[in-house]
């Protein structure tokens, strides 16, 4: 019996989130429990109208996850942390994406495009859970003299979007089962060019008409969601003849407003931030709620260990990028740690590929399992990597007053 609405998710995620937050875990393991619980795989208790849904309100907080990315990636930072931002936000995840799309292939009996999905659907890091840490260091100046914790924010924004442009490619790969790989790949480039062209065009022409015609933040937020969620669409239409990548193309619209116009920009992304509160709860309960359990549990030991697997590469290749800086061993290992994390990215991905096999009326499969792996992902690498990076930033991050105090004192 389908008795449970949006009402009542609602009140379910909120009350889950807020217990798990009392006991010093992410939030949102509480609200993806509460989907498990009410899915398919559990009580069945959800309205199929919600789930029916779940397919645009996913892409609306991948683009509300996007959007805030673009207004929090300030070009003066990204050049005052210098190139190795660049090193950080592209040979962690790959390693990362490269490793899990080797091992899964034998551990869980997928095809060298499938594990290269699933690669590219774990090697995300979360923003939910980096960026408010990074935000709280920046506020009590740990770290801040070597940019620390703004290096880690770029980086991880960076790292959001190279991977979120491979999972489409590769999705679209999946489905037509073509040979037209080479296309894709040497389109890529044109796609991002043209797409960062695109939006910073459109961000520059939308804050025009916002200074001419001052409507209030709540409306100017709300175009610009719709503009991001068009985009997407255009992406989706013009692809087979023209190269575009939206994403990017929504991004690069938050960037060039930060840039032009700061008050704006921060204003619009403290709205999105409450629109992201709502989006949060139905992603991750959705996301939960299409899990199958039967197929997690079958994957369950070889799930994690190509997580652990993935990880382990991941944090070595994050070690290496930081050789040669001047960071101490603490500080890298602070790095490290703040790279684990993963959630939003996972949730707003991770049950594509699943939702697109059904579409095609292929074998859905190879969708269970990477959703069961990206589910299992989260569990994991949320609370960890938050408790670690949390933990070792109190030890190893000195606040900048406190760093000078002796040089002041010799002074």
């Amino acid at each position: 019996m389908h008795w449970l609405g949006l009402a009542e998710l609602l009140l379910l995620a909120l009350v889950a989130d807020g217990l798990f937050r009392r006991l010093g875990v992410p939030g949102l393991i509480g609200m993806l429990l509460v989907g498990v619980g009410l899915g398919a795989s559990g009580l069945d208790a959800l309205d199929p109208k919600l789930l029916a849904m779940s397919g645009d309100l996913r892409q609306m907080a991948l683009i509300v996850i996007l959007l805030r990315v673009g207004f929090g990636l300030n070009l003066q930072t990204l050049r005052s942390v210098g190139r190795r931002v660049l090193l950080l936000a592209w040979i962690p995840a790959s390693c990362e994406g490269l490793t899990i799309t080797i091992v899964a292939q034998p551990l869980l009996g997928l095809s060298p495009l499938e594990a290269g999905l699933l690669g590219s659907v774990i090697a995300a890091v979360s923003p939910a859970v980096v960026v408010p840490l990074m935000l709280r260091l920046i506020e009590e100046q740990r770290g801040t003299r070597k940019a620390i914790p703004q290096m880690v924010m770029a980086a991880a924004s960076l790292d959001d979007i190279a991977v979120i442009v491979v999972n489409g490619i590769l999705l679209g790969l999946l489905v037509e089962r073509s040979s037209a790989v080479t296309g894709h790949v040497l389109g890529l480039p044109v796609g991002l060019a043209l797409g960062a062209i695109v939006g910073a065009l459109l961000g520059w022409m939308v804050l025009k008409a916002f200074q001419r015609f001052q409507p209030n933040p709540n409306r100017q937020v709300l175009f610009i969601l719709a503009l991001a969620l068009l985009l997407l669409r255009l992406q989706d239409q013009i692809n087979g003849l023209v190269p575009f990548t939206g994403l990017v193309a929504a991004i690069a619209i938050g960037v060039t407003i930060l840039e032009l116009s700061e008050e704006t920009a921060h204003v619009m992304a403290r709205k999105l931030a409450s629109i992201w509160v709502f989006a949060e709860l139905l992603l991750f309960v959705l996301v939960g709620a299409q899990l199958n359990l039967d197929v997690a549990l079958e994957s369950g030991l070889a799930g994690f260990g190509v997580l652990g697997i993935g990880l382990a590469a991941r944090s070595a290749a994050t070690w290496a990028c930081l050789g040669g800086s001047q960071l101490t061993a603490g500080e890298k290992l602070f790095v490290t740690a703040a790279y684990i994390p993963k959630a939003t990215v996972q949730a707003a991905i991770g049950a594509v590929p699943l939702m697109t096999l059904q579409a095609a009326g292929m074998s859905t499969r190879p969708g269970d399992v990477i959703l069961a792996v990206a589910v299992l992902s989260i569990l994991i690498t949320a609370p960890l990597g938050a408790w670690l990076s949390g933990w070792l930033a109190a030890r190893v991050l000195t606040p900048e007053l406190a760093e000078l105090a002796p040089q002041d004192a010799g002074g």
